[in-house]
C-alpha cells in the first residue's frame, strides 16, 4: 500500500523529473562549459582555457566587476545579519511567546515578501523611498534586502525552534535561571544551526538579486547581478560566463552549508 501511494512510482513520474531538470540545469552547465572556451565565440569552442577568468581579475573590466562584487558582499553582509537578527527575534516572539492577539497577523506580515512577486515588491520600495525623499544608493538597496531577506532567514530559525522542546528552558528556570539565562545559555546554543542556516541563506538571496536591486540602486551603483546585466546588454562574452560561473558557485556552496547546518542534531 506504502509503495503504491508513493509519488515516485506514478506512471510518467520519472520522464517529467528528468524533464524538469534537464530544462533546468542545462543552460547552467552549458554556461560552466562555455566559461573555459579559448575561443571568444560564446557558440564554437576553442579548446580548454582559463584566460576568460584571469580577465575577470585583470581585463578591461576588472575594475568594475570588483567594485560590483565588493558592493554586493558588503551589502549581503549586512543585510544577512540584520535580518537574522530580526528573524531570531521575530522566531523566539512568535514561537515562545505563547498565544498573544497580533500573533497570527506578525506570522503572515514576515511571510508577505514570500508571496508577493519581486516586481511589485521592487516598484513599492521605488515609490515609497522617492514619496519620503530617500535618495538612492548603497542604503537603499541595504534597506531593501534586508526587508525580503527577513523571510528567508526566519524559515530555518523557525522551524529549528519549533523542533526544540520547551522542558530544557523550563528545567532552567526550575534552577532558578532567569528567563534571559534560559533563553542566552540554553535556547540560542540550540538554536545556533538554525541561525547560521538563515543566516547563510539571507546572504545568498541578497548577493544573487536582481530585481528589486535594479530598481532601488542609485546611478553609479552596481552590484555584481547589475554589472553583469548591464555587461550582457553589450553582448554575451566569455568571462561574464566566467564570473556567472563563481557565482554560481558560491550560491552552490552557501546552499550547500545551508543545508547540511540546518540537518545537524539540535541536541548535540
Amino acid at each position: 500500500m506504502k509503495r503504491r501511494n508513493d509519488i515516485k512510482h506514478y506512471t510518467g513520474f520519472l520522464p517529467l523529473t528528468l524533464l524538469c531538470l534537464f530544462i533546468l540545469y542545462t543552460p547552467l552547465i552549458v554556461v560552466m562549459v562555455y566559461s573555459f572556451n579559448e575561443s571568444t565565440s560564446i557558440t564554437t569552442w576553442g579548446g580548454f582555457s582559463l584566460k576568460w577568468y584571469v580577465d575577470v581579475f585583470t581585463g578591461p573590466e576588472s575594475a568594475k566587476f570588483k567594485q560590483a562584487a565588493w558592493n554586493s558582499f558588503v551589502i549581503a553582509i549586512a543585510a544577512a545579519t540584520t535580518a537574522t537578527i530580526i528573524a531570531t527575534l521575530a522566531a523566539t516572539a512568535i514561537i515562545r511567546g505563547g498565544r498573544f492577539k497580533l500573533r497570527l497577523p506578525s506570522l503572515g506580515l514576515i511571510s508577505l515578501p514570500l508571496m508577493v512577486p519581486e516586481i511589485v515588491t521592487a516598484v513599492a520600495l521605488l515609490i515609497f523611498y522617492n514619496f519620503i525623499g530617500f535618495s538612492r544608493g548603497m542604503m537603499t538597496i541595504l534597506v531593501a534586502h534586508i526587508v525580503f531577506c527577513i523571510p528567508f532567514a526566519y524559515m530555518p530559525i523557525a522551524a529549528r525552534m519549533q523542533g526544540i522542546e520547551d522542558t530544557y528552558e523550563q528545567a532552567a528556570l526550575d534552577l532558578y535561571a532567569t528567563r534571559f539565562e534560559a533563553f542566552t545559555k540554553i535556547l540560542l546554543p540550540l538554536m545556533l544551526p538554525g541561525i547560521i542556516s538563515g543566516y547563510l541563506l539571507a546572504f545568498i538571496i541578497s548577493l544573487d538579486d536582481f530585481i528589486i536591486t535594479n530598481f532601488v540602486k542609485g546611478a553609479g551603483v552596481e552590484t555584481l547581478p547589475t554589472a553583469i546585466f548591464g555587461s550582457v546588454k553589450q553582448g554575451i562574452r566569455p568571462n561574464i560566463m566566467a564570473i556567472s560561473t563563481m557565482l554560481l558557485a558560491v550560491s552552490m556552496l552557501i546552499v550547500t552549508l545551508s543545508y547540511l547546518i540546518s540537518k545537524t542534531d539540535k541536541t548535540k
